[in-house]
């Protein structure tokens, strides 16, 4: 076995040895918890808001004129965007999924101010809700038009009624999520809602909140000084109404401003906007160290097959091989590559600890320290292997030449 020798001409010349067991034990560290952060990243965006976002998009109606009928102008604004062809429908509400800024309020299964609430998201919707968001109700029924209130921008009541997401049912009733239907809670310590349904999904506004998949539907328009429209259309016809609507709101009413207008899709990419240059950077960070210990790898073979030539061709000389030199280059790197990497568990598990414990990450799962140990012996192979090739191919007579 060539172990004993190899690693005795190691020790010989540990400095330049141990420097590339370092810097792969690094990069691994770094590789794993990064791509630890990827993995958890991407999974938080591809979570489903739940609603029909291909489809929808949301525009803002501000009013400045002191004349300014709110109320009218809703549901004027309201029966014209539904009939217009190719809307499937369209409410005014307060806020949509992952736009950032909303409502939430605490529901509590009994009343009292001395019981701490559950945080929920509320959407302020009317019967077209459901069909407008494009949500799967579950169980219960949906908003009937009496159901819906108008209520002052100043009112603290809430109706008497509302639905809530799989989620929110989940944690009030954490013994019966699957029969909530006919339960009370309550908002504001002692406002008494009585859960009419139940929808499978629907985010909150904020994504990175822990309670993102609490919301609930509450039927009732609030008059103040803005509102929010939203439009679900049919397939393929967003982009074509979507001037349609902003010029048609613009010209039925000089007495406000209709801005801000997007789609869906736009307001997810806005939303992780920075998980997405997050995942980007840990991704140039990664394939960078990797490049710079490959190259590593490969200067230090070079140097060492040019400091070794007269060793080489005696070995040559003497009847070694051009696979037994090609494999001694190899397993030589393999056995630094295996100090770096089992090093490099050790540095990644111990980073992860404190990553986990300081920002309130996920721990890393079981399978990456054994794939980052693969893939990093696969890079030193092939680092190793152009200049041990290079090794293997000198001749005999040109080594023992060799000053």
């Amino acid at each position: 076995m060539e172990i004993g020798p190899i690693w005795r001409a190691l020790l010989r010349n540990k400095t330049a040895y141990v420097l590339i067991a370092l810097q792969i034990a690094v990069t691994m560290a770094i590789m794993v918890n990064s791509i630890s952060i990827i993995q958890e990243r991407s999974r938080l965006m591809a979570r489903p808001s739940g609603i029909d976002e291909d489809n929808i998009f949301y525009l803002s109606s501000l009013k400045f004129a002191p004349d300014f009928d709110f109320r009218a102008s809703v549901v004027e604004d309201l029966d014209a965007i539904r009939s217009l062809p190719g809307v499937v429908s369209a409410i005014a509400t307060n806020t949509v999924p992952l736009q950032g800024g909303g409502w939430s309020s605490g529901l509590q299964t009994e009343p009292g101010a001395d019981i701490e609430g559950t945080g929920t998201a509320m959407y302020f919707v009317d019967e077209h809700g459901i069909e407008t968001f494009g949500v799967n109700l579950l169980a219960g029924r949906n908003f009937r038009p009496t159901d819906v209130e108008w209520h002052e921008d100043t009112s603290s009541r809430w109706p008497p009624v509302g639905i809530v997401s799989r989620e929110t049912a989940a944690t009030l009733f954490p013994d019966t999520p699957d029969d909530v239907v006919g339960r009370t809670v309550y908002v504001s310590n002692d406002q008494a809602v009585r859960i009419i349904g139940v929808i499978e999904r629907m985010q909150a506004a904020w994504k990175s909140w822990d309670g993102v998949e609490r919301s609930m539907l509450v039927p009732m328009y609030r008059e103040g000084g803005g509102i929010r429209y939203v439009v679900r259309t049919e397939p393929g016809y967003r982009d074509e109404l979507m001037p349609q609507v902003e010029q048609m709101l613009a010209e039925s009413n000089d007495g406000r401003l209709i801005r801000d207008m997007r789609t869906m899709t736009e307001t997810r990419q806005r939303s992780y906007m920075e998980d997405s240059a997050m995942i980007k950077l840990l991704v140039f960070i990664v394939s960078l160290l990797t490049a710079i210990t490959a190259l590593g790898i490969v200067g230090l073979a070079s140097f060492s097959v040019a400091r070794r030539t007269r060793q080489i061709g005696t070995r040559r000389a003497l009847g070694a091989s051009r696979p037994a030199i090609l494999r001694y280059f190899m397993l030589e790197n393999f056995m630094v590559s295996s100090l770096g990497v089992v090093g490099g568990g050790i540095l990644a598990v111990g980073m992860n600890v404190w990553m986990v414990q300081t920002f309130d990450l996920t721990p890393l799962a079981w399978y990456m320290i054994p794939l980052a140990m693969i893939a990093l012996w696969l890079v030193g192979q092939a680092a190793v292997y152009g200049p041990a090739r290079r090794a293997s191919l000198v001749p005999p007579a040109v080594a023992t030449r060799s000053v």
